[in-house]
């Protein structure tokens, strides 16, 4: 979802670190499908931290909020939810990118065409979609925001197919990238992925409701029970009588996004079969194995690298400790920096257990580096805490390429690991030494033998170059602008 807004917290005066991906959530067949929505919503509140929305239909009419801000912000009043009427809801939480902080980028979007009403909830991001967009643009079409997501009521309202199931099929065919979509009309809920399976879609069920979520996390929070994963390429139909699944693609070689392991799922949910929060155990325990490290404790950057660093220690029998605090309850609106504080930027959201790190050799443990300008600020401040060596092991290969299927990282030349070598890295960043678990181990621990080099079993780019999807936009100059690599605002653990 291109252009979304662009919430710049004020200490965030780097843009080093990962910003999670929006998260989608859909239910049919409950009273109470909103309320449900919102808990959804909640739990994914760490896909995308920006902006939240709700649709909802009662059998008569559509009825919508959106608004910035997180989903407890926008989903707290009675007034509000009791708008949200019907059995029928889908909604979305949304991250920042590029772009103007404006409501008409929030989803769900909606439109009306001759079968209805249409909403729809997109994660991930649209390879193709500027190209679609100008030459729908020549066709006369008008376009109501800057989502990449738009793109797809416009193919589904121009195309000569007869079903709503057929035009929409239509559009996805002719769309690129990575997604999953959560849609509804006004009898039905469906569910689309895409035919390499980037992005997380998944099915559940509520008594006699159905869900379409991101994660299973969301399942939980509203005690429904888990199906079964979406298939890549599947297009899911959800009536009040039925449900129906549509495989209008060639069957493909699925290069699920291995990033969600590493860092965006949320470690309690369960993806694509595997423990979020062992597989991350695991990478830490592999990375020890790889690059181990004669230390006095194992040190979380937390939150994300907490369960790593649990496989770290484990693995190498060091102890692990809570040397860096992390404080929850600092947001955007706390204070605006002057010259005299903007440099505690890092202490605000992080502070050192100086009784844990004094006189101790430290290995912080870390999910990735993209820039390293806060890695560099971190290493720093657990010196000036009275650390003897520090350390650095990161539990991702080494980021040396942008990615174009939903994450917005930095273009080339300022990846720090496209730029420099391990030795330069590590002094840049004033470690005593530093580490990256190898690809072949990050798919050790995730249960391959080692990556395939002739058929990847996920998707890896960002680590190796090898994109699974055309990048039209990027070869046609039009750079997309997606989902930001570069924010502080980290929130699963």
């Amino acid at each position: 979802m291109s252009e979304a807004p662009n919430l710049t917290d004020p200490f965030d005066q780097d843009g080093d670190h990962l910003k999670e991906e929006c998260g989608v959530f859909g239910i049919l067949g409950d009273p109470d499908a909103a309320v449900h929505t919102a808990l959804g919503l909640h739990a994914l509140q760490h896909r995308g931290q920006e902006a939240a929305g709700i649709v909802s239909y009662d059998g008569r009419q559509f009825n919508s909020h959106r608004g910035m801000g997180h989903v407890s912000e926008n989903f707290k009043d009675d007034a509000v939810m009791n708008r949200l009427t019907g059995d029928l809801a889908v909604g979305h939480t949304r991250y920042a990118t590029t772009g103007g902080t404006i409501l008409r980028n929030v989803q769900p979007l909606f439109a009306e065409f001759d079968f209805g009403g249409f909403a729809i909830a997109h994660n991930g991001n649209l390879t193709n979609a500027l190209t679609i967009r100008k030459e729908l643009q020549k066709r006369g079409c008008l376009f109501q925001s800057t989502s990449d997501t738009e793109v797809v009521t416009h193919l589904i309202a121009i195309s000569d197919e007869n079903t709503f199931e057929e035009r929409l099929i239509d559009a996805l065919r002719q769309i690129e990238g990575a997604y999953s979509f959560v849609c509804m009309t006004n009898t039905t809920l469906i569910g689309a992925r895409d035919p390499l399976g980037v992005r997380p879609l998944v099915l559940g069920k509520l008594d006699k409701s159905y869900i379409l979520c991101s994660e299973t996390c969301a399942l939980d929070i509203i005690g429904a029970e888990f199906v079964r994963n979406v298939d890549p390429g599947e297009v899911i139909i959800i009536t009040h009588n039925e449900i129906r699944s549509l495989k209008p693609f060639p069957k493909q070689h699925p290069r699920f996004c291995i990033f969600e392991y590493i860092y965006f799922a949320r470690p309690d949910s369960i993806s694509e079969g595997h423990s979020v929060y062992e597989v991350r155990k695991q990478i830490g325990a592999q990375l020890a194995k790889e690059s181990p490290c004669d230390v006095d404790v194992v040190v979380p950057v937390p939150d994300s690298g907490v369960p790593a660093a649990l496989g770290f220690a484990a693995a190498s029998g060091i102890p692990f400790e809570y040397g860096i605090i992390r404080n929850h309850y600092v947001g955007r609106t706390f204070i605006q920096p002057t010259d005299k504080t903007r440099h505690l930027g890092v202490k605000r959201k992080h502070n050192p257990n100086k009784e844990v790190l004094a006189g101790k050799r430290v290995v912080l443990v870390d999910d990735s580096i993209v820039r390293g300008t806060t890695s560099i600020k971190i290493v720093d401040m657990v010196r000036q805490a009275g650390a003897t060596e520090v350390h650095l092991r990161i539990s991702s290969p080494p980021t040396a390429h942008p990615c174009f299927f939903g994450i917005d990282t930095p273009d080339y030349d300022n990846l720090l690991a496209a730029q420099h070598d391990l030795a330069s890295m590590a002094k840049l960043l004033g470690v005593d030494s530093l580490a990256f678990i190898s690809i072949d181990g990050l798919y050790r621990a995730v249960g391959e033998a080692r990556r395939s080099s002739e058929h990847p079993q996920y998707c890896d780019a960002c680590f190796t170059g090898d994109y699974p999807l055309p990048l039209t936009d990027k070869n046609a100059a039009i750079q997309p602008k997606q989902l930001s690599l570069l924010s502080e605002e980290r929130q699963p653990a």
